[in-house]
């Protein structure tokens, strides 16, 4: 096996990693510290969109997590760069809390389908609008396509099926913006001046988190938090670079082993 570069980034996951939804995950704010007090740049991405950036940054600092603004990398701000390319006018299949993100977009007499997590708004007959302007020809544009997410109350339904649904009834294939997406992973890196090979990624999703990371180059740690449910780790090939209980764990290895 060829030797890898010297570790100069790690991506972080933030729920199911860090946090489930307003608890943090136990010892997970000094761990960061830990990170933060060697050379490497730290840097979270999330496929959340139950909430706006802003709101998702107020989450965690009322948990006491040190992290600003511009450390994060959401797949909402990748769909929204992909709707200003495409030059589009979408119905935004989103929380409502997820729409400040896309503040200036027009979203009258839609053109193209943005779909996320939307429990609120998954009802027949609001599926039933998107699919005939899919029909008629309008882009799906997918911010992810997880399967499930986890909650307090125990593990939901993402917005993966609802897309696969819309992708089946209209015969078409989503574009697919957040996780595991090779270029979520390089865009989230750009400006840090980091490649994917002197990088790891560190996230509870087998697929999205672990195996995305990995097909873009990185190095990749599952954490048995979160989504994680036993022996993910087969599921993707090849199979995480480590597996381990949390993240602080993950923290630990990474200051024994890769620095």
């Amino acid at each position: 096996m060829a030797a890898r570069c010297a570790l100069k980034a790690v991506l972080v996951d933030l729920s199911g990693t860090l946090h489930i939804e307003d608890a943090a995950v136990p010892g997970a704010q000094e761990a960061l510290k830990r990170l933060r007090a060697t050379s490497v740049m730290v840097r979270f991405v999330t496929n959340t969109t139950k909430e706006s950036k802003q709101d998702l940054l107020e989450r965690l600092k009322k948990l006491e997590f040190d992290i600003s603004e511009d450390e994060i990398f959401t797949s909402l701000t990748a769909a929204r760069n992909l709707v200003e390319q495409k030059q589009v006018r979408p119905m935004l299949l989103v929380d409502d809390r997820a729409l400040p993100d896309f503040k200036g977009i027009q979203t009258s007499d839609p053109n193209a389908v943005v779909i996320g997590l939307a429990p609120e708004h998954f009802n027949y007959q609001i599926l039933n609008q998107a699919f005939r302007l899919l029909l008629d020809g309008a882009p799906l544009i997918a911010i992810h396509k997880a399967r499930y997410y986890k909650r307090k109350d125990g593990l939901a339904l993402g917005p993966g099926p609802f897309v696969t649904a819309l992708e089946y009834a209209t015969d078409t294939k989503a574009t697919v913006v957040g996780k595991p997406e090779k270029t979520f992973f390089l865009e989230a890196l750009r400006g840090t001046g980091c490649e994917p090979e002197e990088t790891v990624m560190i996230g509870d999703d087998c697929r999205d988190d672990v195996g995305g990371a990995q097909n873009a180059g990185m190095r990749g740690i599952l954490v048995k938090t979160g989504k994680y449910r036993a022996a993910d780790e087969d599921k993707i090939n090849p199979a995480p670079y480590l597996t381990c209980e949390s993240f602080p764990h993950a923290v630990d290895h990474i200051l024994q082993h890769l620095l």
